[in-house]
C-alpha cells in the first residue's frame, strides 16, 4: 500500500432524520506529534424529494426485489451527487466513504442494513469507494454501531463529551483511557416525525416545543423504558421508535406538548449520561466540555433544556460546517483508517469480541499505471485486532 502521508477523502452521509445527502471533503494527515490533524475545506448537503423521503421512510416494508431496486438506485444517486460536488470544486478525491442509509438495525438477531450501493456509488462518481462499515462488526458479535467514537477520540479529544443529536441522539467519553459510547435516546427523529403532520420538516430552534408543556406522566412512561436502566453497549434504531417510544408519546393530544415532551425527554437522558460519565471519570480538570453536533445543535430550546440537566456543564456549540457535517467528516475519517489498516471500530462501544476494521472497497476500473493512491488488495494482511495502533486519545 502506498506510503502516502495526506489522505484526500469524501465523507457520505444519509441520516434517519431523512434530511438528505451530507457530502464532506477532508484531508488527513498524521503531525510531528502522530496525532492526527484534518481540514474540511469543501461541504455540501443535498436535500431528499418528498418521493425519496417516502421511499426511504417505507422501505421495511418493501419486497426483496424492490428493496435492491431502491439500493442500487440511491447508490447511483449518491454517485452522480459526488460526480457533480467533486465538479465543481475541482477536486482530487483518493477514496469515498460512504455511511449509506440505515434502514434495519436489528442487532439481536445481529442484523444491519445500509442501503446505497458500493459499486453504483463507484461507477456514477468515478471513485473508488468504502462502504458497508457496519457489517464486520456484526460478525464479531457486535451491534455493528456507534461508529464515530473512533473519530471523536482521534479528532476531537480536546472535548470530555461528544453529542450528535441526530434522528438518534449519541454520545462518546474515556474512563479510564477507555472510549466508552451509546445511543442515548431519540432527538430530532419524534421532532420531524410530528411535524411532517404539519408539512414541516423541523421545529426551527424548538419554538413550538417551547411553548408546549411537558406531560409528566408521559415523560415518566418514556423514562421508564427498559433501554434506559443501563449505561453499557446499547444502539437505537427507526424499528424501536415505532414499536417502543411512538405509542408512548403519541397518548400526548397536543402537537406542541408531544414537542415539549420529547425534547425534555432527550435532554434528561442527556444530563443522566453525562452525570454517569462525570462520575466514573475522576481524571477531569475544570470544567467539563460537552461538544454538541448535528441537527438538534440548531434546537435552541433542546439545548437550552440539556443546559438545564447539565448545570456543571460547558456547552460547545461549533461552527455550522462542523455542526452539520462532522458525521460525514467522520466517515470520511473511518475511511482512512481502513485504507491504513487500523482500527476504526472500537469493542469498547459495540460489544463485539475484538476491535476491528470495517469497509468494503470497490473501484470504478483497473489502473494500468502505478497506483499512486492508497489501497488494499484481497491478499493483503489484515491488522492485528488486538489493541488500537496509533490511536492516543
Amino acid at each position: 500500500m502506498s506510503s502516502k502521508n495526506k489522505f484526500r477523502l469524501i465523507g457520505v452521509m444519509s441520516g434517519t432524520s431523512l434530511d438528505g445527502i451530507d457530502l464532506c471533503y477532508a484531508e488527513f494527515w498524521k503531525d510531528s506529534q502522530k496525532q492526527w490533524r484534518y481540514t474540511m475545506p469543501h461541504t455540501d448537503s443535498v436535500d431528499y424529494d418528498e418521493e425519496w423521503k417516502t421511499k426511504l421512510d417505507t422501505a421495511e416494508h418493501l419486497s426483496a426485489l424492490e428493496y435492491i431496486k431502491l439500493d442500487r438506485a440511491l447508490g447511483r444517486k449518491i454517485g452522480m451527487h459526488i460526480r457533480s460536488f467533486i465538479d465543481r470544486n475541482n477536486l482530487k478525491v483518493d477514496f469515498v466513504c460512504s455511511h449509506g442509509h440505515t434502514i434495519f438495525h436489528q442487532t439481536e438477531i445481529g442484523i444491519t442494513s445500509q442501503i446505497g450501493h458500493g459499486p453504483a456509488i463507484a461507477r456514477y462518481s468515478g471513485c473508488n469507494v468504502i462502504n458497508d462499515f457496519r457489517v464486520a462488526d456484526l460478525a464479531f458479535q457486535g451491534q455493528g454501531a456507534p461508529l464515530v467514537p473512533v473519530g471523536d477520540r482521534l479528532l476531537f479529544h480536546e472535548y470530555h463529551y461528544r453529542l450528535n443529536l441526530g434522528g438518534i441522539g449519541n454520545i462518546s467519553f474515556e474512563v479510564n483511557n477507555e472510549t466508552i459510547a451509546f445511543d442515548t435516546s431519540p432527538a430530532n427523529m419524534p421532532l420531524n416525525y410530528f411535524m411532517r403532520e404539519i408539512h414541516k420538516e423541523y421545529d426551527e430552534g424548538g419554538k413550538m416545543a417551547k411553548q408546549g408543556e411537558v406531560q409528566q406522566n408521559v415523560l415518566d412512561e418514556l423514562n421508564q423504558l427498559p433501554f434506559y436502566d443501563n449505561f453499557e453497549v446499547k444502539s437505537l434504531g427507526k424499528e424501536w421508535f415505532l414499536e417502543s417510544y411512538l405509542p408512548i408519546i403519541s397518548k400526548v393530544e397536543k402537537l406542541e406538548d408531544r414537542l415539549a415532551t420529547s425534547v425534555e425527554h432527550t435532554a434528561i437522558q442527556v444530563g443522566k449520561v453525562i452525570a454517569f460519565a462525570s462520575q466514573k471519570s475522576k481524571l477531569h480538570f475544570g470544567k467539563e466540555k460537552l461538544l454538541i453536533t448535528g441537527g438538534g445543535a440548531f434546537n435552541t430550546f433542546m439545548v437550552e433544556r440539556i443546559q438545564h440537566h447539565c448545570p456543571n456543564i460547558e456547552i460547545v456549540i461549533p461552527p455550522k460546517e462542523i455542526i452539520t457535517h462532522k458525521e460525514a467528516l467522520l466517515f470520511a475519517f473511518l475511511g482512512c483508517l481502513r485504507l491504513k489498516k487500523e482500527v476504526n471500530c472500537l469493542k469498547s462501544v459495540t460489544g463485539a469480541t475484538i476491535d476491528n476494521c470495517g469497509g468494503v472497497i470497490h473501484h470504478p476500473f483497473v489502473k494500468q499505471e502505478e497506483e499512486t493512491t492508497p489501497s488494499l488488495t484481497d491478499n493483503e494482511e489484515m491488522p492485528s485486532f488486538n489493541k488500537i495502533i496509533g490511536c492516543g486519545g
